[in-house]
């Protein structure tokens, strides 16, 4: 089947491996890099290059990780498929990665481990694949690139990078949506509401409520500080 990230292909006929952390480290069209030194994790990796070289991203459910992180906590639904880009293997067995979103997707039931697996695979069922343009998302864009051209927000240090992509008609705004989540939204659950919505349009009206609150909050601090954002905020 065919992802979001150009001709990359996911064969959701076969279980993927899971990598679960905390929060939400990956979007579509995103990159992550990973340095990879648990003994699971590495055999996962070998495992993922010697096949299709795709990992999903996990996020975990609750705090039980906290306890038991070396067995296996229970994951929330939604994760990001991301497929290696770039590997270099180390000396002692280390592993540095890029790692690229290529898809959404739901976690439909884990796969049980046969002997001498040590990383969680599970079935996956794809979502959000749709990259349409819809009349909302070009409302969003073009007020996006107002607000970073001309409003409160041309204050944030990435305002000119934004601005870049958003001019970019080549890049689709669903793309664009995925590098804001990133970029601007450091709430966890927000983050993981992003990656568990399939819908754009939706996506798109938590985004904008996103960028309301930010802009609030610039020129709340603005009268106090002057600075170029909010003390204490520095979005990454």
């Amino acid at each position: 089947m065919s992802s979001e990230e150009n001709t990359i292909q996911v064969n959701f006929s076969r279980a993927l491996p899971l990598f679960p952390l905390d929060q939400v480290t990956l979007l579509p069209q995103q990159v992550l890099p990973l340095h990879i030194f648990e003994p699971r994790y590495r055999q996962m990796v070998s495992d993922a290059l010697d096949g299709a070289g795709q990992i999903a991203m996990a996020v975990f459910q609750g705090k039980r990780w906290k306890q038991e992180y070396h067995g296996r906590p229970p994951v929330r639904p939604a994760v990001c498929i991301g497929h290696i880009a770039q590997h270099e293997k180390l000396p002692d067995g280390r592993f540095n990665l890029v790692l690229r979103g290529v898809c959404r997707a739901k976690v439909v039931r884990e796969v049980p481990a046969p002997e001498g697996r040590l990383y969680r695979e599970a079935m996956l069922e794809p979502i959000g694949l749709s990259q349409d343009e819809t009349p909302l998302l070009a409302r969003l864009r073009t007020a996006l690139e107002t607000r970073l051209d001309r409003g409160t927000l041309k204050r944030l240090a990435q305002a000119d990078t934004l601005l870049e992509f958003i001019r970019d008609d080549d890049i689709p705004t669903t793309a664009l949506l995925e590098l804001i989540s990133f970029t601007l939204v450091e709430d966890k659950e927000k983050r993981y509401r992003l990656l568990e919505e399939a819908d754009a349009d939706a996506r798109a009206r938590l985004v904008e409520i996103e960028l309301r609150g930010l802009d609030r909050l610039i020129r709340m601090a603005l009268p106090q500080t002057g600075e170029k954002y909010p003390r204490g905020y520095t979005p990454n």
